[in-house]
């Protein structure tokens, strides 16, 4: 519109300060005059509110612009930040994956441990049986072996009398009790694990006699002693053995050394006592100061 006004203005003859003059020295009748003066000037009004219109559709236009050109902003900031959120969450998700993964491995892992623990134990408990067949059908099997041994004194006499005696058969820090899951410490549940430095000598808790020294898987070197009364002491994981089949021992001699032969990962002793083949609690035999 403003342009075809453009055009009529200037078709008419030039600029507005002209057009009243060129109109009243046209020599037209003053009726003609007055009424291209009104013309004119309808015109010159018209092209005022268009150029009204323009600038006041220029001024939105650059609001609706400016308006844009933020929410263009706002949603390329939302934009970034649903993208860092989803990139965030996927991490996420896949650091839990590899944790679930890592847990699956160890429960695994764990059950494959304690699957082999119950059939070491298994296999303990039969040659344990076994034993105590062999000495059941001894002559005088059952009876109360009493040895005088001097350095100790009030330790002598029938194993049943030491309860509350005894002294661990090496010094070193208890990691696993007796009756303890078997998910729980380096070895079995029917006995203690003392954690020691490898190469530390053990010593038999009482006097005895050997009735197994070798290897035994699960077990490493291990060495059983037998006490009368049906009373049997075991010591496993040993670095060596220092006793075969068939030896006396006497109480607190050194029968073995500290080592790992049992497949554990930290050294130490794995010691239990059983009565008639049933394994009890050793720390209620032993004196703990």
């Amino acid at each position: 519109m403003l342009g075809r006004v453009l055009a009529a203005r200037y078709a008419a003859g030039g600029p507005q300060a002209n057009d009243a003059l060129k109109v009243a020295l046209s020599g037209e009748s003053p009726s003609d005059v007055a009424r291209q003066l009104h013309y004119l000037a309808e015109l010159s009004r018209a092209t005022a509110e268009l150029l009204q219109e323009l600038r006041a559709g220029l001024a939105d236009a650059a609001e609706v612009r400016s308006a844009a050109e933020e929410r263009r902003a706002r949603l390329g900031a939302i934009e970034r930040e649903q993208r860092a959120d989803r990139d965030r969450v996927l991490a996420e998700r896949r650091a839990r994956q590899r944790v679930l993964e890592r847990v699956s491995v160890e429960i695994r892992k764990t059950r494959r441990q304690v699957q082999t623990l119950v059939a070491d134990e298994r296999r303990l408990a039969r040659l344990v049986e076994e034993i105590v067949q062999v000495l059941s059908v001894r002559p005088g099997a059952g009876y109360a072996r009493v040895e005088k041994v001097p350095e100790l004194g009030a330790l002598a006499g029938p194993f049943s009398a030491l309860r509350g005696k005894l002294r661990l058969p090496v010094l070193g820090e208890l990691v696993g009790r007796f009756g303890a899951p078997r998910s729980v410490g380096p070895a079995g549940k029917n006995g203690v694990f003392i954690r020691a430095q490898e190469g530390r000598p053990v010593r038999a808790v009482a006097a005895g006699q050997v009735v197994y020294a070798d290897w035994m898987r699960g077990f490493g070197n291990l060495l059983i002693v037998d006490h009368g009364e049906a009373y049997l002491s075991i010591y496993a994981n040993n670095e060596s053995l220092l006793k075969q089949t068939g030896d006396p021992v006497a109480s607190g001699e050194t029968i073995a050394s500290v080592g790992a032969s049992g497949g554990n990962e930290q050294s130490g002793l794995y010691f239990e006592l059983r009565h008639l083949g049933r394994a009890f609690d050793p720390l209620r035999w032993v004196v703990l100061k």
